[in-house]
């Protein structure tokens, strides 16, 4: 469906491929687009039961192409649109995560509902280190999972969590060797099609409570985001990246 996203069908599962491993994963506007419409008709076809989604050449997801990011304000637009489909989204989204998940590639999991790690996956939030703010509704969802100091040590240091402590703190459902990550998210996700499909959507909906709630903080952060993203801070720590130097914030 575009370049860096591959898109099957596995018995009723879509499986959506980060395929873009030269760019370890970093997704563009266009490849946003491809993922919010695959989401799109998966939610509107019976025959898919569920969605898998996993990234390929040893890397979840790098986070945002800041380069395509930056060009305009297109990039903002369809990574926002993309979280409000995975977080409306109402059939079962299963992960399979190895290596960096950073920003979105560890927000978007707060969605999934089985998310299975290599012994190598990292998840990253370094949103303040960029001087902007987090999205996806991590801001609520991070604390209620996490607890409130393992979600600061992430969302205010930028620390990264590993697949061990990512397990423990339930984050993860299970941590599985590499070379048998992506066939136990397949068999996981086949598992999940042999379910009573109504049976399991209404199981997931009482799971996930209040959906306004998360609507209404994705929509809060964007708001947020939209201000901090035009900040001096923001301008100054884009620019520390791409020159490949430490950014300097004044204070006052």
């Amino acid at each position: 469906m575009s370049e860096g996203i591959a898109i099957s069908e596995n018995d009723g599962v879509l499986e959506i491929l980060i395929d873009r491993p030269e760019k370890k994963n970093a997704l563009t506007s266009a490849m946003y687009r491809a993922i919010t419409a695959a989401l799109a008709s998966a939610s509107e076809r019976r025959d898919i039961g569920a969605v898998l989604l996993a990234g390929r050449g040893g890397t979840f997801c790098a986070g945002n192409d800041l380069a395509d990011f930056m060009s305009g304000p297109e990039g903002a637009e369809a990574a926002f649109d993309f979280i409000r489909a995975i977080a409306a989204f109402e059939k079962p989204i299963v992960a399979a995560v190895q290596g960096m998940a950073v920003g979105v590639g560890t927000t978007m999991l707060f969605h999934c509902d089985l998310v299975y790690a290599a012994p190598d996956a990292a998840f990253v939030m370094p949103f303040v280190n960029l001087g902007i703010v987090p999205e996806a509704a991590s801001s609520l969802l991070a604390p209620a999972i996490l607890g409130h100091a393992k979600a600061a040590a992430m969302l205010l240091l930028g620390e990264p969590m590993n697949a061990e402590s990512a397990d423990r703190a339930g984050f993860v459902t299970a941590v599985v060797p590499s070379e048998r990550l992506l066939d136990h998210a397949r068999a996981k996700a086949a598992v999940l099609m042999a379910k009573p499909p109504e049976a399991l959507l209404a199981t997931r909906r009482l799971m996930k409570g209040d959906a306004e709630q998360v609507s209404l903080r994705i929509a809060e952060e964007a708001r947020v985001f939209r201000e901090a993203v035009q900040s001096p801070e923001a301008r100054e720590a884009f620019a520390a990246f791409f020159e490949k130097r430490p950014p300097v914030f004044r204070r006052g």
